[in-house]
């Protein structure tokens, strides 16, 4: 009695197995006749845990500092520059007489504002020196303008006289020019009054009156590129630096003025000043 009671619970207890794997039919491969007792299956992969995601918390934006108020006379001026902008394309594109006349009244009170701007400056201007624009550099009143004239003048002679002590003019000119003709006087004046001496080169080989003493071209003309006669340079004879001075009949002011800028520091590089290979002139 008690064998069949015991055969009676292992035959419940494999019933009950049986159910629970009939319940799984992905796992049931021995209850598939077709693929029998001997097939092996690998076990299904196991799925991770799902784990929700924590929320993207984004940190929050830097406030941008708020820009400062803008002074109402900007505001004002750039409403009527549109507003004359405006008012001009429409008279341009339909020129009636309204819209013209629009446009003129418009214009003239910006005439007005503009020039009372100016007068006040003026006033500025003249309370204040280091402001006035007529102190600075060349003077604008005639009597002004004299004494400057004078004074830039002595400073230059006194300049030029110092170049004459190590600097010559080289004078190329053509004996069949007229402007050469022409420029000689005013270059043997020049030579005579700032103690500057002059040495005057023929390109063609022949004679120009007061410069007796003027050499035939050796080739310098063409090392300088000197495409134009009359023309004057600037030679430091001991370094064999020369700078162009002018080309074409020149006044004596000019000689001046542009002889002292070559002078300055800097100028003859910026003028293109040129070094012989040999330092002997013509």
């Amino acid at each position: 009695m008690t064998e069949r009671l015991i055969a009676a619970c292992l035959l419940l207890s494999l019933g009950l197995q049986g159910q629970a794997f009939a319940d799984e039919p992905s796992k049931r491969f021995w209850s598939d006749a077709r693929r029998g007792w001997h097939f092996y299956e690998e076990p299904e992969a196991e799925l991770p845990p799902t784990t929700l995601a924590a929320p993207d918390r984004k940190a929050p934006k830097p406030s941008t500092p708020a820009a400062p108020p803008r002074a109402p006379e900007l505001i004002e001026f750039e409403r009527l520059q549109k507003t004359l902008e405006e008012v001009r394309s429409i008279a341009i594109m339909r020129p009636t007489e309204a819209n013209v006349r629009r446009y003129m009244e418009l214009e003239s009170r910006v005439v007005a504002r503009a020039s009372t701007f100016a007068d006040v400056a003026q006033r500025v201007a003249w309370s204040s020196p280091e402001l006035d624009p007529t102190l600075q550099g060349r003077p604008v009143n005639a009597k002004a303008i004299e004494v400057y004239e004078q004074q830039q003048s002595v400073e230059r002679s006194r300049s030029i006289a110092d170049l004459g002590r190590d600097h010559v003019l080289i004078f190329f000119f053509r004996s069949d020019c007229p402007y050469c003709h022409a420029f000689a006087p005013t270059l043997a004046a020049f030579e005579a009054r700032f103690g500057i001496k002059v040495e005057a080169v023929s390109v063609d080989g022949g004679a120009m009156p007061g410069f007796a003493g003027a050499r035939r071209d050796n080739g310098i003309a063409t090392t300088l590129r000197v495409s134009q006669v009359p023309a004057v340079y600037l030679a430091q004879p001991f370094t064999g630096r020369i700078t162009p001075i002018g080309f074409g009949v020149l006044s004596e002011s000019q000689l001046l003025e542009r002889i002292s800028a070559v002078s300055a520091g800097g100028s003859e590089a910026a003028l293109g000043a040129v070094r012989q290979p040999d330092p002997a002139l013509p």
